[in-house]
């Protein structure tokens, strides 16, 4: 059974800083994950894709609006990712996710999500 743990969420001013991490764990073995991401949801809107990176070369991809501003890496001998949230904005306000693609276990291949851990960015 895969899991995934998301931490580091909260209240922040504008023009401030969190970091949010996620562990992928498993009851058995994990082999591999192909990729990783994170995605948030503002009340109201769709789920958008914040940023992504895949496990053999640590390819990254972002949403334009946080480019420059978030970071997102990972540790692979630790199936966890991080995303560096930097100069936050009140539009970044949302509940994050977190996401894993083609988890390899002993059990099988999934794709599976976080809860989610809210982000608030106000004054």
């Amino acid at each position: 059974q895969v899991k995934m743990v998301e931490s580091g969420g909260g209240l922040v001013q504008p023009g401030g800083s969190l970091r949010l991490s996620c562990t992928c764990a498993a009851s058995g073995i994990i082999f591999s994950i192909s990729s990783m991401g994170w995605y948030r949801q503002a009340p109201e809107k769709e789920r958008e894709l914040v940023a992504t990176i895949t496990s053999r070369d640590s390819v990254t991809n972002y949403l334009d609006s946080v480019k420059d501003r978030f970071t997102i890496s990972r540790d692979n001998a630790k199936n966890t990712m991080y995303l560096q949230m930097n100069n936050l904005k009140p539009e970044d306000t949302a509940v994050y996710f977190c996401n894993a693609v083609r988890v390899w276990t002993n059990t099988g291949i999934g794709d599976y999500w976080g809860q989610g851990t809210q982000v608030t960015v106000s004054s």
